[in-house]
């Protein structure tokens, strides 16, 4: 039951977002007034997701 349990942390944590992934995403959401975009309980992907999708927005208004 215990190795079960070190598998589950292990599997949880590895799909729980970065700290530098948080920091980053904190920062773009602010910089792009949407707050809404930054939550502490997401995963890897929809953190990775979220600041393409942010990074992808700045880039757009820097373009005009």
């Amino acid at each position: 039951m215990q190795v079960q349990a070190k598998y589950n942390a292990r599997v949880f944590l590895s799909e729980q977002m970065t700290r530098a992934q948080g920091l980053r995403l904190k920062r773009l959401s602010e910089e792009t007034y949407q707050p809404t975009q930054y939550a502490r309980d997401l995963s890897f992907a929809e953190a990775a997701r979220r600041i393409q999708v942010l990074e992808a927005e700045i880039e757009l208004a820097n373009s005009f």
